[in-house]
């Protein structure tokens, strides 16, 4: 279901490509989905729960922050234990990037300019080569260079665009190209107009985040404001959800955000009503309920659950399973956009979540038998 249509497409820019550990960023890669943990990650153990558990959600890329020699001591372990490239989060202490490229880290991320002297940054430079890391450049208005506020009074579009061009050049000028860049503001307007600076600048593939966004809820919205203009403008390879929250509903959100610009689909899509007096049962507990059961689910597919004959028909012609509430306790049923059978009210959630997983293992063999033929 959900063919698509000319003008739902996103025209992508057209960057170099990447590679963070074995997930290609930039070029005509997926926009790769990524989170940082909030552990101490000298505490390897923890650090590696909460990495396999964002890992579950989705996540593609995790990061963890490494201020001290017992993190770098601890990473090659949690490398060692978890599925998913490791990025490396470095400042000041160039020290603690060699440790980080030595145990393992896919990726460092660092300002060149707060690593130190030129020798220090050829250090660097040197192990990322050594070890096969990439670098990801992350320049933010709240730690803009001296020199560039004493330029332009206060954090702008123009300086943090400066600053990364300058960081990049660095990076260059050593012969290093494997690099990302982000230009992050806490401000929508101010990051919005920033990545289009970049942009425009340079081919450079692009890490996306407004960053401190706030809690859940409120940095939520904030994100989809910002990196929704982005992404639907083409601009972005790969992003964070900065949310004062568990990182795996930063996974989620940074989910939610691709699959409804059609960008990434990952899980179950379900498109539900608001509810109103109309609803023939209660279309908000369902969806809750069903989002929970359904978390799971990791093929790509359509679900709508409405409340009334109103918009129910016509949501579910759109959609791989739909479910219409009616009258008498009960509702009907679509497969594949068809009227296809009743069933009661409350037997209706777990009737859904075997026919989601039904049609999972459905979309998978179809999936494995394409592969094979196209293998031949």
């Amino acid at each position: 279901m959900n063919s698509i249509r000319p003008w739902r497409d996103v025209d992508r820019r057209k960057s170099r490509q990447i590679k963070v550990g074995d997930v290609l960023v930039g070029g005509d890669a997926p926009i790769s989905v990524q989170t940082m943990t909030n552990t101490l990650t000298s505490d390897a153990k923890a650090t590696i729960e909460q990495v396999m558990a964002c890992s579950e959600a989705g996540a593609d890329i995790v990061r963890v922050s490494c201020p001290d020699e017992a993190s770098t001591a601890a990473l090659s372990e949690i490398v060692r234990e978890v599925d998913v490239p490791i990025v490396a989060d470095i400042h000041f202490h160039y020290k603690r990037a060699i440790e980080s490229a030595e145990a393992g880290a896919a990726c460092l991320r660092i300002n060149p300019g707060n690593i130190g002297s030129a020798d220090r940054v050829r250090e660097v430079i040197k192990a990322a080569k050594d070890h096969g890391c990439s670098m990801r450049i992350g320049v933010n208005a709240g730690s803009l260079e001296k020199h560039l506020l004493d330029k332009y009074a206060e954090p702008c579009p123009e300086a943090m665009v400066e600053s990364a061009l300058e960081h990049a050049k660095i990076l260059q000028d050593n012969d290093f190209h494997e690099f990302k860049i982000s230009v992050k503001a806490s401000d929508v307007f101010l990051a919005v107009a920033a990545y289009h600076g970049l942009a425009e600048a340079c081919d450079h593939p692009l890490h996306l985040g407004i960053t401190e966004a706030g809690g859940l809820s409120s940095g939520t919205v904030k994100s989809s404001i910002g990196m929704g203009n982005l992404l639907w403008a083409g601009i972005g390879d790969t992003l964070r959800v900065s949310l004062s929250a568990d990182p795996v509903e930063e996974v989620r959100v940074g989910f939610e955000m691709l699959k409804s610009l059609g960008l990434r689909h990952r899980g179950v899509n379900i498109i539900s009503c608001p509810s109103c007096a109309r609803q023939g049962f209660d279309v908000i507990k369902t969806v809750s309920i069903l989002e929970e059961k359904l978390a799971h689910i990791q093929t790509p597919m359509s679900l709508s659950i409405i409340g009334c004959v109103v918009n129910g028909p016509g949501e579910a012609s759109q959609t791989d399973i739909g479910f219409t509430g009616g009258g008498a306790g009960s509702g009907m049923v679509y497969l594949s956009g068809l009227q296809d059978h009743k069933v009661q009210n409350a037997d209706m959630i777990d009737h859904i979540v075997g026919l989601v997983e039904e049609k999972a293992v459905e979309i998978e063999k179809e999936r494995a038998a394409a592969a094979e033929i196209a293998a031949e």
